[in-house]
């Protein structure tokens, strides 16, 4: 008698109907076209709304270190860090400018040329000791090794500034660009510094 009335529970009882699974869930970009195209127009104006915003963040780094760090500037992987002019007496013919040169790049690098309008000559010399006396000589070119910083400074390397067509005061400012072996250019605006006298080198210029 138990056996019967489970049977006929089990016959008198309502079958759970299986659902059916969402539309959603079946589709793929394989199955579905319109659902792939819908999909990739997401994903290009993903990618054009994060390239907006990088480039957007890259000009706002470019300008804070414009506002930041005046006398630095990058070319071509140097970097050129405190970079100035001597100021000198009015009636001086000559100058020099001084600054620091990174070579970050993985090859070695040159400094050949200079160019102002502050001079009518630039060229790149060094000081060298010959004969007991400090002399100065022309260079053809400043040598930047890769991974290393060069230093231009009163005494040693440094930019000459032959002829000047004005008085270098402290406070002014003259454009300087400078060329490089590779061809590249790169224009500075060097502020104008005194320098103390005892850190110029009594010397003979040859």
């Amino acid at each position: 008698m138990a056996v019967t009335l489970n049977a006929i529970g089990r016959r008198l009882a309502p079958r759970a109907e299986a659902r059916p699974q969402p539309q959603w869930c079946l589709m793929s970009p394989r199955n579905c076209p319109s659902f792939a195209a819908s999909c990739r127009d997401r994903s290009l104006r993903n990618r054009e709304a994060i390239s907006g915003l990088s480039l957007s963040i890259t000009l706002a780094l470019s300008l804070a270190l414009g506002l930041a760090l005046p006398s630095m500037a990058f070319a071509e992987g140097i970097a050129i860090a405190d970079a100035y002019a001597r100021a000198v007496p009015p009636g001086q013919p000559n100058s020099a400018a001084f600054m620091t040169l990174t070579n970050a790049g993985e090859q070695d690098r040159a400094l050949i040329t200079g160019e102002s309008d502050a001079a009518e000559v630039v060229e790149l010399h060094r000081h060298r000791m010959e004969d007991g006396m400090m002399r100065m000589r022309q260079v053809e070119q400043i040598a930047l090794p890769a991974g290393e910083t060069v230093t231009l400074a009163p005494g040693g390397l440094h930019v000459m500034l032959i002829g000047l067509t004005k008085t270098l005061a402290p406070g002014d400012q003259i454009e300087l660009t400078l060329g490089f072996d590779d061809g590249s250019l790169q224009t500075l605006n060097l502020p104008v510094r005194r320098i103390d006298p005892s850190a110029m080198p009594a010397h003979k210029h040859h």
